[in-house]
């Protein structure tokens, strides 16, 4: 047996109420919440378990003929949502995982599949949560490959890499770096762009687990590329503003400090969230995977760089704060000088009529 999950990870920029929009699928779809199944309760807690929604399926010609893909979709609290496609057959040799890895390695054969799957599932949020711009270019995609055993035959690099070649042991020992086994025969394999997990049951647990970081990653990534939308808005606003006279420049000051504060707050909070998404406390298994699997997708690199925009952006609010205090300290001197030169006026009229 072998299956092959793809994915795709997009985002609507806007917060989504689960418990609402769950209970208005309720009535024409079946719809679940996630709960860990090998591990206690209180070794692994999320918040807000994201909203699973299966898909209409459809057929897909591959090298091994037309074979069906399942498709499902899961949405998240803070509005991401992530599309996988599956296949798997059930009476294939683990061996056939590895020419169908190498057949539809990069994902590139399942773009219109992809499209398809969006469109379905846009529609059926728009009923429910309204309309909601996603970027269909802005995406990440991850691909976890399952075998029900470890068998010679599979090359794990070659699957994760999606290339038959003969590597170097420096390429070798970097791609399956990531590697852990809670029983002799399991094994998972996580690396950048995929994950290879060998077990005789499925490992759901797993697959989520791995599947949470992927989002968690690409939602930094998100609010990174929002974070730099905004401060290239930011300069151009403070450039116009700096073309302005000083009492209407302090006035457009004092608006983009209010916008400043306000999306900071908003994106600082869901930042947090993301972070928080998910912790794994007691388990050191479970906490061992996740962790890799987030320093494999370059958890700590988008992090920094999330931060480094933020704190940009503070440093940005404290120059703007001091320049308008500045002006607004100038615009009183002016003022007392305005009334002292006034009242040398009003005392000198009386001794010129004199």
């Amino acid at each position: 047996m072998y299956g092959i999950r793809f994915y795709r990870i997009f985002d609507i920029g806007e917060e989504i109420d689960l418990g609402k929009l769950e209970q208005g699928l309720a009535a024409n779809m079946a719809t679940s919440r996630f709960r860990f199944q090998r591990v206690r309760p209180t070794s692994i807690s999320i918040d807000q378990p994201p909203l699973l929604i299966r898909l209409p399926g459809m057929m897909i010609e591959t090298v091994r003929g037309l074979l069906p893909l399942a498709v499902m979709a899961r949405i998240y609290e803070f509005g991401a949502f992530s599309l996988c496609l599956y296949i798997e057959e059930m009476d294939a040799p683990a061996a056939t995982l590895e020419e169908m890895a190498l057949a539809f390695y990069g994902q590139g054969e399942l773009s219109a599949s992809f499209d398809a799957a969006l469109a379905d599932l846009r529609s059926i949020l728009s009923v429910h949560i309204g309309f909601r711009p996603v970027d269909a270019e802005f995406y990440d995609d991850y691909t976890i490959y399952l075998a029900d055993r470890q068998d010679s035959s599979i090359d794990p690099v070659a699957v994760l890499l999606g290339e038959k070649a003969m590597f170097s042991p420096e390429i070798r020992r970097e791609t399956l770096q990531y590697s852990f086994s809670y029983y002799p025969d399991e094994r998972a394999i996580i690396s950048w762009g995929g994950a290879l997990i060998f077990s005789p049951e499925p490992p759901m647990d797993l697959i989520e687990l791995i599947e949470f970081a992927a989002v968690q990653v690409f939602e930094l990534r998100f609010y990174d590329r929002e974070l730099s939308r905004q401060m290239d808005r930011m300069y151009d606003d403070i450039d116009n503003a700096d073309r302005q006279w000083w009492i209407i420049r302090s006035l457009h000051y004092r608006k983009l400090m209010r916008e400043l504060m306000s999306e900071q707050a908003e994106v600082s909070e869901i930042v947090e969230d993301i972070n928080n998404l998910i912790k794994v406390t007691d388990d050191i298994y479970y906490a061992r995977v996740y962790a890799a699997a987030l320093q494999a997708l370059r958890s700590d690199s988008w992090s920094q760089s999330v931060n480094h925009r933020l704190s940009t952006i503070r440093e940005t609010y404290r120059m703007l704060s001091d320049e308008v205090n500045v002006q607004h300290a100038n615009f009183l001197e002016w003022i007392i000088i305005a009334l002292i030169a006034l009242e040398i006026v009003l005392f000198g009229i009386p001794l010129v009529s004199i």
